[in-house]
């Protein structure tokens, strides 16, 4: 499991555990799933979407930065 983190200059967005989760990447969409390589990327307008116990949750952005590490994900992002 992810622990995931998604803030924006307003508030925290989301904070919790998750399945995985698909970002928007300027080189393209990737998604990050348990133990992925620690990485740093920016992120364009798009969709970050996320799986939880909930199910799949979807979160429009304009652009921002993702750094995973050891199973820990931080997005921050504008929301659009």
């Amino acid at each position: 499991m992810l622990q995931l983190k998604i803030v924006s200059p307003e508030k925290v967005e989301y904070d919790g555990v998750v399945e995985s989760v698909l970002v928007p990447g300027t080189m393209g969409q990737f998604e990050i799933l348990n133990d992925h390589a620690p990485i740093i990327s920016t992120l364009q307008k798009g969709v970050v979407e996320y799986v939880n116990q909930e199910g799949k949750n979807s979160l429009n952005i304009l652009g921002g930065f993702v750094e995973v590490q050891k199973n820990v994900v931080s997005l921050c992002v504008e929301i659009g």
